[in-house]
């Protein structure tokens, strides 16, 4: 009972312990690769916009295997990311659109004018 009520005020305590295990996961990585997951994700976190907690922990969760696989082949960070990590860092957070709050605002509205205009999708 208590467990549910804490997880309504903070969200699912699996999605926690998934995410602490993802940046645990990056946190024991070599130190250029390490450095590159935390301006990844502090990037993901505030550009993002993702509202939603399952789909934020598959970006950092994804973002923790690409970094592992990349450590563990021996393939240089620039190799990732490229010449512009900006760049990077907005096609990898456009794979997660669907948890971010301004997907929402869209639909929200394109919803209202259709309504307002009777074209309602």
């Amino acid at each position: 009972m208590t467990s549910r009520w804490i997880e309504a005020l903070t969200g699912p305590l699996e999605e926690k312990k998934q995410y602490r295990s993802a940046r645990a996961r990056m946190k024991a990585l070599a130190p250029q690769y390490r450095e590159t997951a935390e301006a990844l994700e502090r990037y993901v976190l505030y550009a993002g916009g993702i509202s939603q907690g399952d789909v934020l922990v598959a970006a950092i969760t994804d973002l923790a295997d690409l970094l592992e696989q990349a450590s563990a082949d021996g393939t240089a960070v620039r190799d990732i990311v490229g010449e512009d990590p900006v760049e990077f860092a907005e096609d990898f957070i456009a794979n997660y659109r669907t948890g971010q709050w301004l997907e929402k605002e869209r639909t929200r509205l394109e919803q209202a004018i259709g309504r307002a205009t009777g074209r309602a999708s």
